[in-house]
């Protein structure tokens, strides 16, 4: 499933990834690859902001605002029934 586009906040450091792969096993949605050593995100808006990623890394070496966002919006709206709304102002660019 996709979310949002281009609204996730997942990020990688790659100075602090080791390329274990941890994050490929974790993440439900394929987001990430390992080549040449190190994770990279091959697929962003797949990410659906879970942490899980965040979570298993030894490494630090990826960052995501866990349970917020676009993504998390969707998700309660489909859940509730109401409408997307991530707490941003109308002004900000890339909001839902």
């Amino acid at each position: 499933m996709k979310y949002l586009k281009n609204v996730t906040s997942i990020k990688i450091n790659p100075d602090r990834c080791t390329g274990c792969g941890v994050c490929l096993e974790v993440c439900p949605h394929d987001v990430l690859r390992v080549g040449n050593g190190k994770a990279s995100i091959i697929d962003r808006d797949s990410c659906m902001e879970c942490g899980a990623c965040v979570s298993n890394c030894a490494f630090a070496a990826l960052s995501v605002d866990k349970g917020v966002g676009c993504a998390a919006a969707l998700i309660n709206s489909m859940i509730t029934g109401g409408e997307p709304t991530c707490g941003c102002s109308s002004s900000d660019s890339g909001c839902c």
